[in-house]
C-alpha cells in the first residue's frame, strides 16, 4: 500500500471516537485471558523463572521481526557466557531481554512509563546513547520491492514534540477513558509511526506493549508477548499499521491487537501449564531419590534450559565440586543431558528446552 501524500501525524488524544462496537464487542474475552494468566502466573513460586524462560522466547521472537534470527541453542549457549562460543545475533536477542527486564525494573520503581525510560530501554537495547533522531532521512521500506512505504516524521522538533505528548497521553489517564487496550494498540502505532529512533523502534515498541499492561495492572510480570502473534501475521500487522496511517482504519487495527493479546494470553496459560507441570514431576523425582533436592535446586534446572555449574554454585552457594557432582548425578540418571563446548561443560533440561520450542 502506497503513502498517502501529505499525511501529518496527529497529537493523541485522538479528535474522534474509535471505540466502535466491535471493538467494544472484543474486549471482554481478551481480559478475561489476561485476568487468567495474570493470577496463574502468581502460582509459580520463584517468577524469575518465567521472566527468563519466557523472556527469552519474546526475545527471539521479536529480535525475528527485524530478521535478526538466532536458533533456540544458540540462544541459550549464548546465557551461558561461555568463550568459545560467540553468536553476533544471539548476543543481540540477548540485548533484547536485558532491556526488557530493565524496562521492568524502571517502571516498577517509578510508576510511569516517561520518555527518559523509553530511551533507556532503546540504549539497552541498541549499545548506544544517539537518543531520539536528529538528522533526517528515515523512510521505512518494503523489504521486497524496496519502495518507501511510509516517511516518519523528519524534523527533530516535531519527533521531541510528538514524543512528548505520546509520554503524556501514555501516563495521564484523564486524556482519554479508552479501555487500557484500546490504549495500548493507540500508544504501539503512533509510537512506531513517530519512529523516533534510527534504530530498534519496532523492539522498543513491543517491550513497551507490555511494560504498558503492568502499568494498568492487567499483568504483574512481563511475560505476555504479543511477538509470536506478530510473527504469524506479520502481512497484516504492517498492512493495518500503514491503513490507520492511509485511510484511517483504525477499527481493524484495534480488532487484529485485542485479538492478539487474547489469542497470546492462552497460549502462555498453556505453556505456563505445562511447565508448571514439568517442574512438579521434576520436583517428585528430586525429592524421592536425592539427599540434594532443594527448592532452589529445582529453580535453577527452570530458570535456565541450559545451566552450568557456576550457575548451580551461586543459586545455591555451594562449592564447584558440589555442584559439578549434583550436575553430574542428574546427568547419569537421564534428567539432564551433558554438552561441551571448548573447555566447558552445560547442562541442558531436554523436556523444558523441547516444550519452548516447540510452542
Amino acid at each position: 500500500m502506497a503513502q498517502e501524500k501529505g499525511f501529518d501525524l496527529a497529537e493523541l488524544p485522538l479528535p474522534f471516537d474509535i471505540e466502535s462496537k466491535a471493538v467494544l464487542k472484543s474486549l471482554p474475552a481478551a481480559h478475561a485471558a489476561l485476568a487468567e494468566l495474570k493470577g496463574l502466573a502468581s502460582t509459580i513460586p520463584n517468577q524469575s523463572i518465567l521472566i527468563n524462560t519466557l523472556g527469552l522466547q519474546e526475545a527471539k521472537d521479536s529480535s525475528a521481526i527485524e530478521n535478526i534470527i538466532t536458533t533456540h541453542d544458540d540462544l541459550y549457549k549464548s546465557e551461558l557466557n561461555l568463550d568459545a562460543f560467540k553468536s553476533i545475533d544471539a548476543k543481540e536477542v540477548q540485548n533484547y531481554i536485558e532491556a526488557l527486564k530493565h524496562g521492568f525494573t524502571l517502571i516498577s520503581q517509578k510508576g510511569v512509563l516517561n520518555n527518559r525510560i523509553i530511551l533507556e530501554i532503546q540504549e539497552v537495547l541498541e549499545k548506544n546513547n544517539a537518543g531520539f533522531r536528529k538528522l533526517p532521512g528515515t523512510e521505512l521500506k518494503n523489504s521486497t520491492t524496496g519502495e518507501t512505504v511510509y516517511t516518519p516524521p523528519q524534523d527533530s522538533n516535531d519527533i521531541q514534540r510528538l514524543m512528548k505528548n505520546l509520554e503524556q497521553f501514555i501516563n495521564d489517564n484523564d486524556l482519554s477513558n479508552y479501555d487500557p487496550l484500546v490504549k495500548m494498540a493507540i500508544i504501539h502505532f503512533q509510537f512506531e509511526s513517530i519512529h523516533p529512533f534510527y534504530d530498534g523502534n519496532g523492539r522498543t515498541g513491543r517491550i513497551m506493549n507490555i511494560l504498558y499492561l503492568i502499568l494498568n495492572n492487567l499483568q504483574r510480570l512481563p511475560i505476555l508477548y504479543l511477538s509470536s502473534y506478530i510473527i504469524k501475521h506479520k502481512p497484516d500487522y504492517y498492512r493495518l499499521l500503514q491503513e490507520v496511517r492511509v485511510t484511517n482504519n483504525w477499527e481493524e487495527w484495534l480488532l487484529f491487537m485485542i485479538k492478539g493479546v487474547e489469542e497470546t494470553s492462552k497460549d502462555t496459560i498453556t505453556l505456563i501449564v505445562k511447565i508448571k507441570d514439568l517442574m512438579s514431576e521434576y520436583k517428585n523425582k528430586l525429592r524421592s531419590n536425592y539427599k540434594f533436592y532443594s527448592q532452589d535446586l529445582l529453580n535453577n534446572l527452570f530458570k535456565h534450559p541450559y545451566t552450568k555449574i557456576e550457575f548451580v554454585v551461586e543459586d545455591l552457594s555451594v562449592t564447584r565440586l558440589t555442584a559439578a557432582n549434583y550436575l553430574n548425578k542428574l546427568t547419569k540418571d537421564g534428567l539432564l543431558q551433558k554438552k561441551r563446548i571448548g573447555t566447558a561443560n552445560y547442562y541442558i533440561n531436554r523436556p523444558l528446552f523441547d516444550l519452548l520450542t516447540q510452542r
